[in-house]
């Protein structure tokens, strides 16, 4: 295991609690047309064991999720610059089966992911993330693009914010004359740097869909919003946790407007009591190919 970056950019830590609380939901969210994409894709490409890397791996979320779903054998690199959730990552996918019930190997990469190489992904066939692509800038995404492009290697990258949340009570939208306000202070603070560059925050899957088509890439994207329900507690817990990030985020970019947004918070605050309120949080999912003979016959569906 290579060594972390001692001090990674405060706003790239994300701590266990929050990931185990936000994973049913990114479960729930994510498109299975495009995970069944990989999976085609994947099989026409008929190499064994199947090399997949995780981006930004954390607890190890995204091959709890992708692995039973993906052919066999599987052989997983994770690779996060928190040691920590790495180690949490590893144990909890000891367990881990690919589509046919078969073990899976993981290991661990413990470093910083600023540094991308050309040759990053060599020998690797899938190249994956979860809700990574909204915190870096956009000659980051473009090295990525590039590393998957010599590698020959498929991409799929679940959960990239696009900017838009909304709130409903029942059937019926509910406006509140805040939320424009909270929107925009939140959206410009995602483009803050976040230690790998200006970040392009609900921008990201646009400049990387293009990036990966500048490559020669076949590019897919599909929506992948998370619906919470204020009547299933742990969907409720999640939605608040959100409305105090979302809060927290607007006041730092904003602060000469902390009474507009307080009050707001405060009002959206009182909403979530409602079992009747839901709250749609939009997310985008992209899975791209190699174009030509590398991609297989990955069919179009």
């Amino acid at each position: 295991m290579s060594t972390a970056n001692d001090s990674p950019h405060p706003e790239s830590r994300f701590d266990a609690d929050w990931l185990a609380l936000r994973e049913g939901a990114d479960a729930d969210a994510r498109s299975p047309a495009l995970t069944a994409r990989a999976a085609r894709w994947l099989e026409a490409r008929g190499r064994t064991p199947v090399a997949c890397v995780d981006l930004g791996s954390g607890s190890g979320s995204n091959p709890r999720f992708l692995a039973p779903r993906l052919p066999g054998p599987q052989a997983w690199c994770l690779v996060d610059h928190d040691a920590l959730l790495l180690e949490r990552a590893v144990r909890g996918g000891a367990l881990l089966r690919d589509a046919a019930g078969q073990p899976v190997a993981l290991r661990s990469e413990c470093r910083d992911l600023a540094a991308l190489a050309p040759d990053a992904f060599a020998g690797v066939d899938l190249v994956c993330a979860s809700a990574l692509m909204d915190l870096v800038g956009a000659a980051w995404l473009e090295r990525l693009a590039a590393a998957c492009s010599r590698a020959g290697a498929a991409a799929l990258f679940s959960l990239s914010v696009d900017g838009e949340w909304s709130f409903r009570r029942g059937p019926h939208q509910d406006e509140d004359p805040g939320d424009q306000l909270a929107r925009e202070a939140f959206n410009a603070h995602q483009r803050r740097d976040k230690g790998v560059g200006g970040a392009l925050g609900p921008d990201a899957h646009a400049h990387l869909a293009a990036s990966l088509r500048a490559v020669g890439y076949r590019v897919h994207v599909a929506p992948s919003p998370w619906q919470l329900h204020m009547d299933r507690p742990r969907e409720a817990a999640l939605a608040a946790a959100l409305l105090e990030g979302w809060c927290d985020a607007a006041l730092a970019q904003m602060p000469g407007e902390a009474l507009r947004l307080r009050a707001w918070h405060a009002r959206r605050r009182e909403a979530l009591r409602d079992p009747a309120f839901r709250m749609c949080v939009g997310h985008v999912d992209l899975f791209a190919c190699p174009g030509g003979e590398r991609a297989g016959t990955e069919p179009d569906a």
